[in-house]
This record gives structure tokens, sequence and C-alpha cells, in this order.
């Protein structure tokens, strides 16, 4: 029997007129298609495992290419200063510390700038100056590191060495412990050379990331804080900071990475000389990359070779303690601000 509807109809001057009408069917969809979904988790989950799979493969060729290093040396290649090919007797102590000493002088340079031209963009430019600065801070991000090279050897050593090198040394060149740190010829080039092409290298993604985050800071706290009398600078550290530390020490540790593994412009500018007899800035140094970049293409097979992997083995190892220390700390201070509410 088909359904039927009771329909009531109340007309002006004519009462209430009842009618029965069949019930209409409600329109049929066919269900949806669940292939598509299915076929767009897994190609997610291929491209997660394939990242991971590309991880180990990096990991397990590094560890098999030096293999002969670590068996000839074991953990005290990281202690060793030698470096010697002719003697076949190698160490990546001098290596280490230009890497961690140059990104180091790269970071005390370009986080205090890059903060300042941050909140310098979000909470004091005019307007009219705000796009165009912001875009050619963006720009500098653009330019090849090996530009940054050449023109720190050729153009920004010389200025270094004669306006801040000399006047450094006359200054400080005698006080102790003080003094050690910038004795040496003051040629241009050495740790705080490849530290300042570092910073200003670094400085337009400190930069970029620190404004964006900046920016995502709620106007409603920013205008409270300045309607119960806070200052600009009251407000920048007591409101914007704690909003956005989080995105702040995201923007440093890309900023630190990307130190860590520059090769080309400090391959130009740190002097490329394996010595630990001085910890002077101005003194020639070497880094992992510049020592990669100068010697992989000529090493014989063997425990040369294998030495240049187990120092690509040592570089990887630190990016990995970088990131593992930064997303530690902000754990750290989600928990802290977590435990205030």
């Amino acid at each position: 029997m088909a359904a039927t509807l009771r329909v009531t109809t109340a007309l002006p001057g004519e009462g209430v007129i009842e009618r029965i009408e069949p019930a209409r069917r409600p329109p049929e969809h066919n269900p949806p298609s669940r292939w598509g979904d299915r076929l767009f988790a897994a190609a997610a989950l291929a491209a997660a495992l394939l990242t991971l799979a590309l991880l180990v493969g990096i990991i397990v060729s590094l560890v098999i290419g030096a293999a002969p290093a670590i068996q000839e040396y074991g953990l005290g290649f990281l202690t060793r200063a030698e470096w010697d090919p002719v003697q076949n007797r190698y160490g990546g102590l001098v290596m280490i510390y230009g890497t961690l000493m140059s990104s180091l002088i790269a970071l005390l340079i370009a986080v205090p700038v890059s903060f300042g031209i941050a909140l310098f963009l979000t909470e004091l430019s005019p307007r009219w100056l705000k796009r165009p600065l912001g875009v050619a801070i963006e720009l500098l991000a653009a330019v090849p590191s090996i530009v940054y090279g050449m023109w720190g050897l050729l153009v920004f050593g010389p200025i270094l060495a004669r306006f801040v090198q000399q006047p450094m040394q006359t200054v400080f060149g005698k006080v102790p412990l003080i003094g050690e740190l910038f004795s040496g010829p003051p040629v241009g080039l050495g740790l705080l050379s490849a530290g300042i092409i570092l910073a200003i290298m670094i400085i337009p993604f400190i930069a970029s990331v620190t404004r964006d985050v900046f920016e995502v800071t709620p106007p409603m706290l920013k205008e409270s804080a300045y309607g119960l009398g806070a200052t600009t600078w009251e407000v920048i550290w007591k409101v914007v900071l704690p909003y956005t530390k989080t995105g702040v020490v995201g923007g440093v540790m890309l900023g630190l990475g990307r130190a860590l593994g520059e090769t080309m412009a400090v391959t130009f500018v740190i002097g490329n000389m394996n010595q630990l007899n001085s910890l002077s800035l101005f003194e020639a140094a070497n880094s992992i990359t510049s020592a990669l970049a100068n010697e992989f293409a000529e090493a014989a097979a063997g425990l040369h070779q294998a030495s240049l992997i187990y120092l690509g083995l040592v570089l990887f190892f630190i990016t990995f303690v970088v990131l593992s220390a930064s997303k530690v700390l902000l754990m750290r201070l989600q928990r802290l601000e977590g435990a205030k509410t």
C-alpha cells in the first residue's frame, strides 16, 4: 500500500479542509565513495614512510661510509686536533670547534638584530615603510651563498681588517684573557669574519619568522595593555614576546640550522686552516662543511674519505641535537605556561 500524507489547510471563510496526498519520497542519494579517502590516506602514509626511510637511509649510509674511521679512532676522533692527510692521521676537533664557534657568533649577532627588525616592522614602523623594508629583508634570503662568500672575501674582509680588527687589537690586545681572543694577524679572515657573514645570511630567516609570529598577537591584548598605561616596550616585553615565544624559538632554531649547514660562504672567509694553537677569533680556522667542500672531491678511498664522512655524520648528529633541544625547550615552555594558568 502506497504511503499517504494527511494535509490540513485553513481557508478564510471556508473553514478547514483536509485532503490526503501521496507522501513524497526523499530524493535518493548515492552513498559517497570511500575510495578517494582511502587513496589519499594511503598517499599521505606513503609520504610519511618515505621521509622516514630517507632519514634512516642517510644515517645508515653515513655510518657505513665512516666505518673505517669509526673503527680506527672511535669517539676519540671528536677530541683529536690533528688532521694530516700525508701521514694519514685524522681528528675532527678543529672542524667541530670552527663550526660551533662560527654558528655561535652568528647567533649572538643575528638574534638581537632580527628581533629589532621584527619589532620595528610590527610595532614602530610607519605604514609607508613597512612593506618595502619587509620585502627588502626577505630578498636577502634569496641571495646565493656563494655571492655572500665572494663579497665577504673581496669586500667585507678588507673592511673588517682595517676598521674592526685593528682597532679591537689596539683596545683589547693587552687585556688578560680577553686579549687572546683578538690576537693574530688582522687579515679579515677567520672565525669572526665567518660568524659575521653567517649572521648576515640568517638574519632574513629569523627576522621573517619572528615578524610573522609577532603579527599573530591579538590586537585586543596589546590595546588592553596600552589602555592600562603600558609603554610600547612593556607591551612588547610582557605581551608580545610571552604570547609568541614558541614561534620565536622556532625561528631562532631555523637560523641556527641554516648557520650550521652553510658551506660555500664559510669556505670563502674562514681561512681553511686546521689549527687550534690559538683561540683567537682573527686566526684562520676550519669548519666541517668547508673541510668537506675542499677535500672530499680529492680524498682517496680509505681512511681519508671515511674520516670526511665521519665529519658529515658528526654534523648530522649536531643538527639532530640542536633540533631535539629546541623541541624540549618548546615543550618545557608550554608546560610552564600551563602551570601558570
